[in-house]
């Protein structure tokens, strides 16, 4: 992301806003991006709040099976943690708000619905064991070789669906040439999710929830790149996963809109990067009576 550079000269460009989150590092930073690289370094990290993992966002909301098809419900509960009361705000609340208990207490939950799995693979995903790092590798008839590549077990007489289909398809097997673990793989409570897709089926990628035998809600979705539930999405199951998949994450735009409009204001000084206030966004919260 790039800020605009149609400015005037006496004018000083936005600061990049430092990131106000720990991260769990997952793989490695490529060698042509290390000199733009922003990050607090080792003195300004305990300044970091703590990761978000996925309990913090979506452990409020009710269970929904894989056939779902509610587009507006109640939440049937309260808000387990700050992040859910600030998700849960009214959209006149969303900037200068305060996340209190009353605050939070919206009447309507939207888009919290699944797309819905096709036989095959919600019978598939009812025999994915509800455990951290479960995947297809846990279905039977596999073996895992020395190279860490899953293959079909010769042992083993392959099951197969009532549809005929093999329980375990081939597609899973051969994906990444046998490496990865990511078919019909179930997001963990205690996991980040760095990456929100436009697609939902679980064929390719970790998507299943924790405890339930379905892939992650619209919903569910949106809360991972910050959209506030107010938000209601329009269109198909699908296009809505495709709407929050190709979203800009909410708080990383409200974090580049703060430092433009600090910009405009004349408010920044000449080093190129800013640090966001305390609990940023929640910090713009409306103060209540």
């Amino acid at each position: 992301l790039r800020f605009s550079k149609c400015h005037a000269l006496s004018q000083r460009l936005p600061q990049y806003p430092l990131p106000t989150h720990e991260v769990v590092s997952k793989g490695s930073i490529p060698t042509e991006f290390e000199e733009i690289y922003v990050s607090h370094g080792k003195k300004g990290s305990s300044l970091l709040e703590k990761a978000l993992l996925l309990k913090d966002a979506i452990s409020d909301l009710p269970l929904v099976p894989n056939d779902e098809d509610q587009d507006e419900r109640s939440y049937g509960g309260p808000p387990q943690s700050v992040f859910q009361k600030f998700i849960r705000l009214k959209r006149e609340d969303i900037i200068s708000f305060s996340a209190s208990a009353e605050a939070a207490a919206g009447p309507s939950l939207y888009d919290h619905r699944p797309l819905q799995m096709n036989e095959d693979d919600y019978q598939r995903a009812c025999r994915i064991p509800k455990q951290k790092g479960a995947n297809f590798r846990n279905l039977p008839g596999l073996q895992v070789n020395a190279q860490n590549k899953v293959e079909l077990d010769p042992t083993v007489e392959r099951e197969y669906l009532p549809s005929k289909k093999p329980l375990v398809p081939d597609y899973a097997i051969k994906f990444v040439r046998g490496s990865s673990t990511k078919p019909f793989g179930r997001i963990w409570w205690d996991e980040t999710v760095s990456t929100v897709t436009t697609r939902a089926e679980p064929h390719v990628q970790a998507i299943l929830h924790p405890e339930q035998d379905r892939v992650l809600t619209i919903r569910e979705n949106a809360r991972l790149q910050g959209f506030p539930d107010c938000y209601k999405l329009h269109g198909p199951v699908k296009e809505r996963y495709i709407q929050v998949g190709n979203a800009v994450a909410v708080p990383v735009a409200l974090a580049l809109g703060y430092s433009y409009g600090k910009a405009v204001q004349g408010l920044v000084d000449d080093q190129p990067l800013m640090n966001l206030p305390m609990k940023f966004p929640q910090c713009l919260a409306r103060k209540q009576d």
